[in-house]
C-alpha cells in the first residue's frame, strides 16, 4: 500500500523489490551491455535506452513504477516529455539525462536490469547466453509482489505511457 513519499522510503515493498532487484544484479554480475560504453563524444550510446531502435520497451510493474517515482523525486527532476526531445524518431527514454546517461539508474526497472537490449555481452570467460530461467522466475516474484502492492493494477504498462499518465495510487 502507498505511504506517501516519505513512507515509500521505508515500505516493506520496497525493500523487497530493492532486494530482488539485487538478485538480478547479482546473478547478471559481470554481464555487460554495449549500449553502455561511451560512443561518439564520450556519451553512452544509450541504444536500448531508444525504444525505436530496439523495437523494445521496458513494461514495468505499479510497484516497479511507485520505486521509479521515489527516484525521480529523489533525484529532483521530473522526466522528460518524450515529444520534446530533440531524438523523437529514436523514443529515446524520458529517464535519460542530457549526458545521455539514466537519470535513475539505482531504481531502473527490471526489464532494463535484464538487458533485453540484443548487444549483452558475456563476461569473459563465462556462459554464452543469458540464465533466462532465473531471469523468468524472478519477473514472476516481482510480477508477484506487484500485485499484493497494487491489487487492483497488477499489469504491468509501458515505460513511457505509464511515466505521461501518472498512476492511481492503490
Amino acid at each position: 500500500m502507498y505511504r506517501g513519499p516519505s513512507g515509500w522510503a521505508r515500505s516493506p515493498d520496497r525493500r523487497e523489490l530493492l532486494a530482488l532487484y539485487a538478485e538480478a544484479d547479482a546473478l547478471l554480475e559481470g554481464w555487460s551491455c554495449g549500449c553502455s560504453r561511451a560512443g561518439v563524444g564520450g556519451a553512452p550510446e544509450a541504444r536500448c535506452c531508444h525504444f525505436a531502435v530496439t523495437g523494445r520497451e521496458p513494461y514495468p510493474t505499479a510497484v516497479e513504477l511507485e520505486e521509479i517515482q521515489h527516484a525521480v523525486r529523489a533525484a529532483g527532476a521530473a522526466p522528460r516529455d518524450p515529444r520534446r526531445l530533440p531524438l523523437t524518431e529514436l523514443r529515446a527514454c524520458p529517464l535519460l539525462g542530457a549526458d545521455g546517461r539514466c537519470r535513475i539508474y539505482a531504481s531502473r526497472p527490471f526489464g532494463c536490469r535484464t538487458f533485453f537490449c540484443d548487444r549483452a555481452e558475456a563476461p569473459f570467460g563465462g556462459r554464452t547466453r543469458l540464465p533466462r530461467a532465473a531471469i523468468n522466475e524472478l519477473g514472476r516474484r516481482i510480477a508477484g509482489l506487484s500485485a499484493r502492492f497494487a491489487p487492483r493494477d497488477p499489469l504491468p504498462r509501458p515505460l513511457v505511457r505509464a511515466l505521461q499518465a501518472g498512476r492511481p495510487r492503490p
